[in-house]
């Protein structure tokens, strides 16, 4: 087995880990607001969504083409220089995805990625290295106008549905809604399935490229599809309870109607997005979407501090994990080939350790991410006031809660 070959499969298994951090950093785009509202246990909503990621994965191919094709230019570079950009961009966009998890931060894996993989190639190629265009045509400018157009739609569906239903009694209205609600979240799913898992083909396409097992004409291999979809599918059920913490109960106190008129505006949003092979961001979207509902809503509380602070990572994910790819191209590069990757790769498994670790020491899993948001409006806390006592295998919690003792 030659170098070039081993650093392939490191950049392959690194690319299906970070299949796996979108998979649970995205997961509450499609059902934070079905497990806040209650049409949806958090477990059952968890593994209902990773099915339909593992089926959308494989319904297009037109996103994995925008990113193989769109982000780094192929005739500057090719061989191992390729491969160790596409890396380093990886590295790139793990990190950031795990940064923003454990801060109950629901930020772009996708931007992540193309942060990454942008800052590896200017790094290696300087400015000449990426293809300018296709990103702010099919990266930047999507970004800008998907959570300006979710917020719109959604808040326009959401008025509508209020006084459509004005008549029905809230008791009768939430049942049905919440109904609605289960297929409009297994709809985003669906299509979080067709966009977010192609990221990753693309990437692993562009590393097939870079080897010479493949040419830039070549149709996506069906065990890229299958690989990069079991991936992301077994990460989305592993939940990102962080995440959905905060889209579910930190921007809007979101009832069943309003749940049902984001997760549909989301879905047509993402679908369309797919079609046309703009690898949009669906948390950009679905945050979006949720920010609507509160202001097409007569009264409807908007915690704009929580707001405010998503929008502060939005804007610095492109440039914080184009440093992080940019450093990790430069470390690998000059230690050298296969040590050089080994090197940055033994260092990611400890950084992603050592997060872990950090996260155990306040967790929220399926048993507290409905807790009440502390601190009543903007000065609220991501993490639950009971993240010490619940029990991680009920859905309710225990009775040593402190916010359950007290509402009694």
């Amino acid at each position: 087995m030659t170098a070039e070959l081993v650093v392939l499969l490191v950049v392959v298994v690194t690319a299906l880990a970070f299949d796996f951090t979108n998979g649970f950093h995205d997961t509450g785009n499609a059902m934070a607001t079905s497990i806040a509202t209650g049409a949806l246990r958090p477990k059952v909503a968890v593994a209902l969504s990773a099915t339909l990621n593992l089926v959308g994965a494989f319904l297009s191919v037109e996103v994995a083409a925008t990113v193989a094709k769109g982000v780094v230019d192929l005739g500057t570079v090719s061989g191992e220089a390729l491969l160790l950009i596409v890396f380093a961009g990886l590295v790139g966009g793990i990190i950031w995805n795990l940064t923003t998890w454990l801060l109950g931060l629901p930020s772009s894996s996708s931007h992540a990625l193309f942060g990454g993989l942008i800052g590896a190639a200017i790094a290696s190629l300087g400015m000449s290295g990426v293809e300018w265009g296709g990103v702010l045509g099919k990266v930047v400018v999507p970004a800008l106008l998907a959570p300006v157009v979710a917020a719109l739609v959604a808040a326009v569906g959401t008025r509508l549905v209020y006084k459509l239903t004005d008549s029905v009694s809230e008791d009768r209205r939430t049942r049905g809604f919440r109904l609605g609600q289960i297929g409009s979240a297994s709809l985003v799913s669906l299509a979080h399935g067709t966009n977010d898992a192609q990221k990753t083909m693309g990437v692993i396409f562009l590393a097939l490229v870079a080897h010479g097992s493949l040419t830039a004409d070549d149709e996506m291999p069906f065990w890229v599809k299958f690989t990069c979809a079991v991936a992301i599918a077994l990460g989305t059920y592993l939940g990102g309870w962080r995440i959905i913490r905060t889209l579910g109960k930190g921007l809007v106190e979101i009832a069943a109607p309003q749940g049902m008129a984001a997760e549909s505006s989301s879905a047509a949003i993402i679908l369309t997005s797919s079609h046309f092979g703009l690898p949009l961001s669906t948390t950009h979207v679905a945050t979006g979407s949720i920010l609507g509902t509160g202001l097409g809503r007569k009264g409807a509380e908007v915690r704009w501090g929580v707001a405010g602070r998503m929008v502060v990572a939005w804007l610095v994910t492109l440039p914080s994990a184009a440093v992080v790819g940019a450093v990790c191209w430069a470390v690998a590069h000059l230690i050298g080939g296969l040590p050089g990757v080994v090197v940055v790769f033994a260092a990611l498994c400890a950084l992603a350790g050592y997060m872990f670790l950090r996260s155990q020491r306040q967790p929220v899993h399926a048993g507290n991410v409905n807790d009440e948001w502390q601190g009543g409006s903007d000065d609220g806390h991501t993490l639950p006031a009971s993240a010490h006592g619940v029990s991680p295998d009920t859905d309710l919690p225990s009775e040593s809660d402190p916010l359950r003792q007290g509402r009694r």
